[in-house]
């Protein structure tokens, strides 16, 4: 078995010691070496056995990098750890993606309805991993290549919200710019537009776009996010309302969402934003 493509001279996803993961992170490598150790196997025999640098095994092994799920599975079968090394995977898939990640996804996971507004890039939620890769590729000063993958990976993962049942209810508008800007080129910005005409047609989602010929626009403030719970509670946020902080007083909730409510009437309907897309695509 040759080394794996995540080689100890690669950067991969270190953990900072001040992260909130880092224990978890650690009591892995910790049971990876005492399983190691019990195998009766060197560092450097373990890494040629499991594809991986010794290295990388080194750092595993001391809670400095996240393993991959691939790891946690050759490192498994490799010492007879009969599933309890692949137990970890749940984790260490969480933990590699940023706190604010982690905390967000934890945060769409519970809602039962969303309501958001998006003025600048495309939502998040309604990206590809293709536009959502070439859109962190424009940030500056320029991220790494592995912040790049991390962030895209993050945010890809947050796309499991389509998979849950029930279904929440999720309400996108779309500024019309943001289906026009090429972001990565035209054709990453094809195939984004004809993923929104996929999602645009489940039955728990509606999608509107707001065109930019509108004289009268509720949004001029920047986007609105309203996340809303099953025991009653909401938590929501918008550039323009409260300093950009998350809300969750019930008061600054109604301004939101009576901003919200504004922006959906304002903008084309479910139906005509689908029609508009497709002519959108036909253009591109």
């Amino acid at each position: 078995m040759g080394v794996s493509s995540e080689s100890a001279d690669e950067p991969g996803w270190d953990v900072s010691p001040e992260d909130e993961v880092a224990p978890v992170v650690e009591a892995t490598g910790r049971q990876i070496r005492l399983w190691r150790e019990a195998a009766g196997m060197r560092v450097v025999e373990f890494g040629r056995a499991i594809g991986y640098g010794e290295d990388l095994v080194r750092k595993v092994e001391r809670g400095a990098r996240i393993p991959r799920a691939d790891f946690l599975d050759r490192a498994d079968d490799v010492l007879n750890a009969g599933g309890r090394l692949r137990a970890f995977k749940e984790d260490m898939e969480k933990a590699r993606y940023p706190k604010k990640v982690r905390e967000l996804k934890m945060l769409e996971e519970r809602a039962v309805e969303l309501l958001l507004y998006s003025n600048h890039n495309m939502h998040g939620l309604l990206q590809t991993p293709e536009y959502a890769q070439a859109l962190f590729e424009t940030r500056q000063p320029a991220y790494p290549q592995e912040v790049v993958e991390r962030e895209t990976a993050a945010r890809m993962s947050r796309k499991a919200i389509y998979e849950r049942s029930p279904a929440p209810a999720m309400s996108f508008v779309q500024e019309e710019v943001t289906l026009r800007r090429p972001i990565g080129g035209k054709m990453k910005l094809r195939r984004q537009l004809e993923h929104l005409l996929q999602v645009g047609q489940l039955r728990n989602v509606t999608l509107q776009v707001m065109p930019t010929d509108r004289e009268d626009h509720a949004g001029m403030q920047g986007l609105i996010e309203v996340l809303k719970f099953g025991d009653g509670t909401a938590v929501g946020r918008s550039d323009g309302a409260f300093n950009g902080r998350p809300v969750s007083d019930p008061k600054d909730l109604r301004i939101l969402e009576l901003r919200y409510g504004i922006i959906r009437a304002q903008a084309l309907t479910p139906r005509e934003s689908l029609t508009f897309i497709e002519q959108l695509l036909g253009e591109t």
